[in-house]
């Protein structure tokens, strides 16, 4: 029976085992924290308990997919509810957009804000949907190792100007800034700035508006589990606690990992799920990199930081709803200094996750559970963390409490936090980046990583710096690149 080694859980990695596993191989995933999930770990601190990464489910179906390669259902083993409203966004004159539910309810909310916007919205939701159909429904899924593949597509993306940024075509469609906030925001959620982030990224509004936005309940981390046990009635074989430090090459034929304690594990494919910044860096000898791995690796502009602050109440906020973005008075300009100029603003706009507003089981009766995510840059701005946090969150308390969460001061519990500098030694991202390397039209599709790496045999790479990118439906998507690419090298073989 043929084998594979999957390095890295995240839901990439995890997709990857399972896919694999239905291909027929041995599959074997070593994962280098506790447990399971990647960037998607689960807290229990003190009363609370806290989601630590993607929250968001825009493609249930992706998962579906995962339990019926098996001949099971996913709604066996984890319940997706859909929110309402998808998100609440809440400006800086204490104003509100509701955006979620039905596009009726949602002409609704814009009417109220600028009804001569109702048209554009359609439009753009239009637009939207013209790009999901080519950029999702045809691409997200297809290899683009190969740049002819990439040639092919190019008049199908030139006639969608998917080299103008989602803040172009936000704006082409929209005039009041509020909305053109609210429906640019999206690609932050992949890591990188409106301004700057391929219009492709658009297709998030149709996915969100085709499918909704869901939370499963229990949190990711009950999803994970989920999952986890999917593997582990298939046959999948887990490991962690281990971290690999090096991927074993026989000729340029991908054979195994050696692990940091000099364990190796042989087998005849190899999968990485992680940041290929760190791979291509620390896991392959630079003489064995092509000139273009090597270029790629060198000149790529990353995804931004990210700072979470965890926390409990003592006392329930019942007004704010399960996701809120709250903006602050400065956007383009505080992006800039985010992305650009690599500074750390005393402003901030903010995500906050209140989980309790669907799921009780969070936090004790009567308390809630929150985490607050700010996009920071990431560690190329050399930020003196262990200076600059506490200053930061005392900052965002005080926001919060003056504003969306009162009385937040007195009534805050176990709070704990995230930096940059923990997603470089927790998750081996490079330089902290949140995401990987940005959502940029130049680093997309054959300007992305590629899921097979080149110059090597039987070395594939899924997840977010990898094609098509970054969220869950993006990792995802990359783990179905990866298996028909290894039952191409499976059949050439045999061939």
């Amino acid at each position: 029976m043929p084998s594979a080694v999957v390095i890295g859980s995240g839901f990439g990695g995890i997709a990857s085992a399972l896919r694999l596993k239905s291909l027929g191989l041995d599959v074997h995933l070593v994962e280098r924290l506790a447990s399971i999930g990647g960037r998607a770990q689960f807290f229990e601190h003190h009363q609370y308990k806290h989601d630590a990464g993607p929250t968001v489910i825009t493609a249930p179906f992706l998962f579906d997919e995962l339990f019926a390669l098996f001949g099971e259902q996913r709604s066996d083993a984890i319940e997706f509810r859909e929110l309402s409203p998808w998100y609440r966004f809440i400006y800086p004159d204490g104003d509100h957009f509701d955006y979620g539910g039905s596009i009726e309810h949602t002409l609704d909310q814009i009417k109220r804000i600028c009804p001569q916007d109702c048209a554009g919205y359609q439009a753009l939701v239009d637009h939207s949907k013209a790009i999901y159909q080519v950029g999702f429904e045809q691409l997200a899924d297809q290899p683009f190792h190969h740049f002819s593949s990439m040639l092919k597509q190019i008049p199908r993306l030139a006639s969608l100007r998917c080299d103008r940024s989602v803040w172009d075509v936000v704006n082409k469609y929209l005039t009041h800034d509020k909305l053109k906030q609210a429906f640019s925001i999206q690609p932050l959620l992949v890591g990188g700035s409106p301004f700057d982030t391929t219009s492709i990224y658009g297709l998030i509004h149709y996915l969100e508006r085709a499918y909704g936005i869901h939370f499963a309940m229990g949190g990711t981390g009950a999803l994970v589990k989920a999952l986890e046990n999917l593997m582990l009635r298939q046959g999948v074989s887990i490991q962690t606690n281990a971290t690999v430090s090096e991927i074993i090459f026989s000729k340029r034929r991908a054979c195994g990992v050696k692990l940091a304690t000099g364990e190796q594990i042989a087998a005849d494919y190899v999968v990485f799920n992680g940041d290929p910044m760190h791979m291509y860096r620390n896991m392959i000898a630079d003489p064995l990199l092509p000139m273009q791995t090597r270029l790629k690796r060198d000149t790529s502009k990353l995804s931004m930081g990210l700072y979470v602050l965890f926390f409990g109440t003592d006392r329930q906020y019942q007004d704010v709803a399960h996701h809120t973005i709250w903006l602050g008075k400065r956007y383009k300009e505080l992006l800039d200094d985010i992305f650009h100029r690599q500074i750390l603003a005393d402003d901030f706009s903010l995500y906050i996750h209140r989980p309790t507003a669907t799921d009780a089981s969070f936090a004790p009766a009567g308390h809630d559970s929150f985490y607050v995510l700010a996009p920071v840059p990431h560690q190329g701005a050399n930020i003196n963390w262990q200076q600059q946090e506490p200053q930061l969150r005392e900052r965002i308390v005080h926001a919060l409490d003056a504003t969306l969460l009162p009385n937040l001061k007195q009534h805050i519990q176990a709070p704990f936090a995230m930096t940059p500098d923990d997603f470089a030694s927790d998750y081996l991202s490079h330089l902290g980046a949140g995401f990987s390397i940005a959502p940029l039209f130049r680093q997309s599709a054959w300007f992305r990583f590629h899921n097979k790496a080149e110059g090597f045999e039987n070395l594939f790479l899924t997840g977010a710096g990898t094609h098509p990118g970054a969220g869950m439906p993006g990792v995802i998507s990359s783990a179905k690149v990866v298996a028909r690419l290894v039952q191409d090298a499976m059949e050439k073989k045999a061939a």
